[in-house]
């Protein structure tokens, strides 16, 4: 038995479970063998599923460039700060990016990775060794200085990494239940819990909860809500960003989404046996983005878009084009780097871009 799995089970009270949130947590975050503890070899064509930073370099470096003019219209040194940094490929892409482009930039650049993992600390060190004197490492997703950030916190596919709460809809009794996980034999089974862990989505109109088929489900992300308005609160000058994958306001609820949003990912196959191999397979949920851009503008944030991946990196490329010597050129192989993150079929549509500012 998995080290995972052994913790789970002991987490499960006997007879009873566990909310799926907890089981989530602990699948990926384990620290001995939780999917986000393994090798680092779990994203590209010999791992589990693909992200922008695996195709190249060119999303970093793009990145790099939109970021770069933010901390130009700031007087003087500027923080980048990024959660959930993984392997620091992305971190290093741009700071390369900025040693070689922006130099003077550069040398007063701070680049702050918000990480709770001492793993993926040791993995990010390792790979930006280069950079050491530029990168400074705070232990939590929300433990920033109190002296607040000026400059740019972002983030990229973390919000969707994070553990939801899984409800079910009782048409019976109009009401949600929550889904839990109990132990059967060897594996894990979906439970109820307990009317105490039941909740009322207010939000919802009368006409829609009378249609909802029984048994539809609905996830919901606290972690998100909390992360995001504690980097709001953070944030004293500057810029707010993530990019990832989610469903927009009023796009929470449709006929062919019955399971919810959550889905495994093992050897870029999709699955939606969630309770199978905990700790061997991602697992993921689309991000609420009506719920992360409401709790940014409650913390006095400005939305200043929430636009598909290829519309944002559309503009960037469009701005390097009038100025192309302070970027790298378009080689054949760069530009298929760029056609896979803009392609709708590939990442342009699937990701998009919240960026919010203060200031």
């Amino acid at each position: 038995m998995n080290p995972v799995t052994a913790a789970i089970r002991q987490a499960i009270p006997a007879g009873g479970a566990i909310p799926f949130a907890r089981f989530m947590e602990l699948a990926l975050y384990h620290p001995d063998a939780g999917y986000y503890e393994r090798e680092a070899t779990n994203v590209g064509r010999g791992g589990d599923f693909f992200t922008s930073v695996s195709v190249g370099s060119v999303f970093g470096e793009l990145l790099a460039h939109r970021f770069a003019g933010w901390l130009e219209a700031l007087p003087g040194a500027g923080q980048l700060v990024e959660a959930g940094a993984h392997d620091g490929r992305l971190a290093a892409d741009v700071l390369g990016w900025f040693q070689r482009w922006r130099p003077a930039l550069f040398t007063r650049l701070e680049y702050w990775i918000m990480e709770p993992s001492p793993r993926r600390r040791a993995w990010q060190s390792a790979a930006l060794r280069e950079w050491a004197d530029h990168v400074r490492w705070y232990d939590g997703w929300t433990a920033l200085p109190a002296t607040g950030i000026r400059g740019v916190i972002f983030a990229n596919e973390l919000l969707d990494a994070l553990p939801v709460r899984r409800f079910g809809w009782d048409a019976a009794a109009k009401t949600w239940f929550e889904w839990g996980v109990g132990c059967t034999g060897e594996g894990f089974h979906w439970q109820q819990l307990p009317p105490a862990h039941h909740v009322s989505l207010s939000e919802l109109p009368p006409a829609l909860l009378a249609v909802l088929p029984d048994g539809y489900v609905a996830e919901i992300c606290p972690a998100a809500g909390a992360w995001w308005q504690a980097a709001a609160a953070a944030l004293r000058q500057g810029k707010l960003v993530t990019v990832d994958f989610g469903h927009l306001p009023g796009d929470r609820f449709r006929p062919e989404r019955t399971r919810g949003t959550v889905r495994a990912y093992r050897h870029h196959q999709v699955s939606d046996d969630l309770l199978a191999s905990p700790g061997e397979q991602d697992l993921t949920a689309d991000v609420d983005w009506g719920a992360v851009q409401t709790a940014g503008e409650q913390a006095g944030l400005k939305t200043d878009g929430l636009w598909r991946q290829e519309q944002f990196l559309t503009r960037i490329v469009a701005e390097i084009e009038q100025s192309p010597a302070g970027f790298a050129p378009w080689t054949p192989a760069r530009l298929r780097q760029l056609r896979t993150l803009l392609h709708p079929e590939h990442l342009g549509r699937a990701f998009r871009v919240l960026q919010q500012s203060r200031g």
